[in-house]
């Protein structure tokens, strides 16, 4: 740190991403990407924005936005295109939250949560999650504050239920509830619907897990024409170009051909489900994954210890120190092969 970093910042904790090791040649199933690869579509709509990029990107996005609306069944203006959902949570702390409102959301999930709180000085209250990583929809009733809730949640890929989370937006009349839905495509149910009844409820979705858009960095904001508004208030006052065009062109591209990312995230499960059965059958332990990753725990190998063994065998999953779940291990949902690979290798190291 050098002597210039103001002192508002002199304690924050970067959030720290999932290793991207470039020494060797591993299997990632730590970073939760998808294992399949953009359509051809998207491709080829990638290669004509490239012969535009002297030219600035649309700050508003109007044909992405359009192109969203079809799919998710709302209004243009009721979606805020963002480079990754991590910009639209950020601009949801800068709007909704200060001095007097905090933030709550579960103790243990996406770790970005505290480091925006922190970053914008906002308080945290983090609820202790239930049984069996459960989160309880009840502790978020009533709140008088902003909530947040990954659904499925990470790391326990757990996912609440419609009316759950309906419950939760309506007893926080007076607060935005922001459901963030990074994972939703893989088995949970969307509260997208939900945007057109409440207009304190903000949805936000990723194109980097099911949508193979990991590197373009492409997420949305979807809400009450209302909320959009002030978000993208504070995205025009710090970054009005914050999709760039290359981008722009892979999200309408890949949402016009919607039905090839959701038929690659039946195989996920697919696989999801496959790759749970042979691990029980080794004597694993998971909690019931909504997601395109399994939490799992092995009584007789430390979570720590696993993970060193298989990356020393090329295979890369994701460890949390948090003394809670530092048993678990959280592994991304590769193609078949690569899953046949960490079955493999796991049964050599429990060997």
């Amino acid at each position: 740190m050098s002597v210039y970093r103001s002192s508002r910042f002199s304690r924050l904790e970067p959030y720290v991403p999932g290793e991207q090791p470039r020494e060797r040649k591993y299997i990632k199933l730590n970073t939760n990407e998808s294992p399949y690869p953009p359509s051809p579509a998207v491709l080829q709509a990638v290669r004509r924005a490239s012969e535009t990029l002297n030219l600035y990107c649309d700050p508003t996005a109007l044909r992405l936005r359009q192109a969203a609306a079809k799919v998710y069944g709302v209004e243009p203006e009721s979606i805020l295109p963002v480079n990754g959902s991590d910009e639209i949570l950020n601009f949801a702390v800068m709007a909704f939250c200060d001095g007097r409102i905090p933030i709550a959301c579960p103790e243990i999930t996406y770790g970005f949560y505290p480091v925006l709180a922190a970053l914008h000085g906002v308080r945290l209250r983090q609820v202790p999650l239930r049984a069996g990583f459960t989160v309880d929809h009840r502790d978020y009733l009533c709140q008088n504050c902003t909530v947040m809730i990954a659904n499925p949640n990470a790391p326990t890929g757990l996912a609440l239920t419609l009316p759950q989370i309906e419950e939760i937006v309506r007893s926080n009349g007076k607060n935005v509830v922001v459901i963030d839905e990074a994972y939703v495509d893989f088995g949970a149910e969307s509260a997208v619907a939900l945007t057109k009844k409440y207009d304190n409820l903000l949805v936000t979705r990723t194109f980097s897990k099911s949508h193979s858009l990991a590197g373009a960095r492409l997420g949305f904001g979807i809400a009450d024409p209302g909320l959009i508004a002030d978000l993208a208030a504070i995205k025009d006052s710090t970054n009005p170009y914050n999709v760039n065009a290359m981008t722009q062109a892979a999200g309408i591209a890949a949402l016009e051909d919607n039905g090839y990312y959701m038929e690659n995230c039946r195989k996920v499960a697919a696989t999801r489900a496959w790759a749970s059965e042979e691990l029980r059958a080794l004597g694993f332990e998971l909690t019931d994954s909504s997601s395109n990753f399994l939490f799992a725990r092995h009584p007789a190998i430390p979570g720590e210890e696993l993970y060193e063994k298989l990356r020393e065998r090329g295979i890369l999953v994701r460890h949390f120190s948090t003394p809670s779940i530092g048993d678990y291990d959280r592994i991304t949902v590769g193609a078949p092969e690569e899953m046949r690979a960490l079955i493999g290798a796991v049964r050599e190291i429990l060997a």
